[in-house]
């Protein structure tokens, strides 16, 4: 049976590019959007209402985390078999839905990153050489700590099979940027296997991009966190964020004849 492929879009503020970036959804790969406006005060709503999107809507803006929380957390309930961020903000090609869930549908991933960097285009696409050399440095420190090798570990475009999501304890998590990372952490500990694609990205005025000062807190942060996760795998720490949802309870001894 085809699993059920939900896309879900985290918005805000998105208006300018979320008509397009659903234009190029390839439909008969997927079997519904969901989109989260986390406290949008442009056209976002109006659009995705026209687009005929399943909408969700938080009061106020809470953060990227937040939306990202409610976004899976909806996948879920909608009984999604593989779950997909795409961002409305078409920086992230979506035509290639089909190729990042590929790994999960053949058995050979459970989740899968799409990497910008892994045909080392990104600066001749427009990516800050500052941005694109914190992204190598971080993810340098992240594969050492996490013993994988991967070519980034900082993208928006990812694929996830049920099971992860009812599996790492996301809700512990940031509602900021670094909930990103803080996933992957969750997964690692949690022995899923990951797997990449190469994405090629836009950079223009309309696609979300972080100032040089918001990069910097956000690369301290990814810093401490897989500082934290070391020491967790250290024993040093209880680390009850990464310790999986699956692995706080064991079956109980067999009743007695």
């Amino acid at each position: 049976m085809k699993p059920k492929v939900v896309v879900v879009m985290p918005a805000y503020n998105a208006g300018r590019t979320l008509r397009m970036t659903y234009e190029e959804l390839p439909k008969d790969a997927i079997h519904a959007v969901i989109l989260v406006d986390d406290g949008s005060t442009d056209e976002t709503l109006q659009i995705a209402r026209e687009l005929k999107l399943e909408v969700f809507v938080h009061d106020r803006n809470y953060g990227y985390g937040a939306n990202q929380k409610t976004c899976y957390a909806e996948a879920v309930k909608a009984g999604a078999d593989i779950i997909v961020m795409v961002h409305p903000d078409y920086q992230y090609d979506p035509r290639l839905v089909p190729q990042i869930i590929e790994p999960i549908v053949k058995g050979e991933a459970d989740v899968v990153l799409g990497s910008r960097l892994k045909q080392g285009t990104a600066l001749q696409q427009g990516m800050p050489w500052w941005k694109y050399f914190s992204n190598r440095f971080l993810t340098g420190a992240e594969n050492w700590v996490f013993r994988l090798n991967l070519s980034e570990f900082h993208t928006g475009y990812r694929a996830f099979r049920r099971e992860v999501l009812e599996t790492v304890n996301y809700a512990m998590n940031s509602d900021g940027f670094i909930f990103d990372q803080e996933i992957v952490a969750q997964v690692v500990a949690a022995d899923f296997r990951i797997a990449e694609i190469a994405v090629p990205t836009r950079y223009f005025k309309e696609a979300s991009s972080a100032s040089f000062g918001q990069s910097v807190i956000y690369g301290l942060k990814i810093l401490w966190l897989v500082f934290k996760y070391r020491l967790f795998r250290w024993k040093c720490i209880p680390g009850r964020q990464f310790v999986s949802l699956r692995a706080r309870y064991t079956k109980g001894a067999p009743a007695a004849d």
